[in-house]
């Protein structure tokens, strides 16, 4: 009997919901359109999937630790625009080029964590609004507003090359990273830490854990993941654009909470992750073989944003709920 109500008291993983999700819109989606099925359409969706994949990975590590980073696509420009201005230079190799973009998205992440552990601002949104400004403006400034291109074909084929002229190189970078951090979240003491902070921060702090260092950790590990999206991003427009990826924030948010991150931290996986960004690149799909405008595409997306945080609230207070019941029951 004992064994019997274990089981029946497991609970089913989060990103469960997504997945079916995408299969029903997936389903739908094919009835409407005879193209949404082709082996064209799907490889788009993968590439279309990997910015925000990617992006979402360093997102999901700053959620799990209860807090957010608005700055992610001006650090994602950012970081192709500092790439673009060395080239210019008189920087040709590809090699320099990429670990300079790297080191810039890694530092603005690094920006972000100081500001908010050693000026102790009080939520992270307001470092990272002010920073969203600030490193979008730095990518206007050192470019004057103008995109750049004439990269080599080395820095452009993370954006547009094709494993056997069909499946994106993109997106199998994409399975590298989400790999390397699954594995890193669950099987290293970093990785744990990170969790704990988001639980509770004070127990964690208690428990010899140093917080400030690992919050900081996540930043940068969501700047730099910003900046290699910021490197894909310049293969699929072939240049370094300035104003680009101004909704990459949004989408990482969306597609982390819609695989079962909270924003109170603590809660979220790889997996879910990478399923909400599908879901969301299948909803701008679908949204485009409908021929829906693109001001329509921002409002379903806005709704989707609204309901993933909706959906967070209720599986909180849901689960807040079983757990006073089942302290209840101790308690008896």
């Amino acid at each position: 009997m004992n064994i019997l109500n274990r089981k029946s008291n497991k609970k089913m993983p989060a990103f469960v919901g997504p997945l079916l999700a995408v299969l029903l819109l997936s389903i739908i989606l094919s009835l409407i359109s005879d193209r949404f099925l082709s082996l064209d359409n799907w490889m788009n969706i993968l590439r279309q999937t990997a910015l925000n994949a990617i992006i979402s990975i360093g997102m999901l590590m700053v959620l799990l630790t209860g807090g957010i980073d608005l700055s992610v696509g001006s650090v994602a420009a950012l970081s192709g625009c500092v790439m673009g201005v060395l080239m210019q230079s008189g920087v040709n190799n590809s090699f320099v080029l990429i670990i300079a973009g790297l080191a810039t998205g890694a530092m603005a992440g690094l920006i972000n964590g100081y500001l908010f552990t050693q000026l102790e601002l009080p939520h992270p949104f307001v470092s990272t609004m002010g920073t969203r400004m600030i490193f979008r403006g730095l990518a206007l400034l050192i470019t004057g507003a103008a995109p750049i291109s004439g990269f080599s074909a080395a820095i452009l084929f993370l954006g547009y090359e094709n494993i056997a002229k069909i499946f994106p190189i993109s997106f199998v970078l994409v399975i590298v990273i989400f790999l390397g951090i699954n594995v890193f979240l669950n099987r290293t003491a970093l990785g744990r830490k990170i969790y704990s902070v988001g639980g509770n921060k004070e127990a964690a702090r208690l428990s010899g854990i140093n917080v400030k260092r690992t919050l900081n950790f996540t930043y940068m590990m969501s700047g730099l993941m910003a900046a290699v999206a910021g490197i894909v991003l310049i293969g699929r427009i072939s240049c370094a654009f300035p104003v680009a990826g101004e909704t990459f924030d949004m989408d990482a948010i969306a597609a982390c909470v819609i695989g079962g991150a909270s924003f109170l931290g603590g809660k979220g996986t790889v997996s879910g992750t990478l399923i909400g960004a599908l879901l969301i690149a299948i909803i701008r799909n679908g949204l485009d073989l409908l021929g829906a405008q693109s001001d329509a595409q921002f409002v379903v997306i806005g709704a989707v944003i609204i309901a993933a945080v909706l959906l967070d609230v209720v599986r909180t207070k849901a689960e807040e709920k079983s757990r006073r019941l089942a302290q209840a029951k101790v308690m008896e």
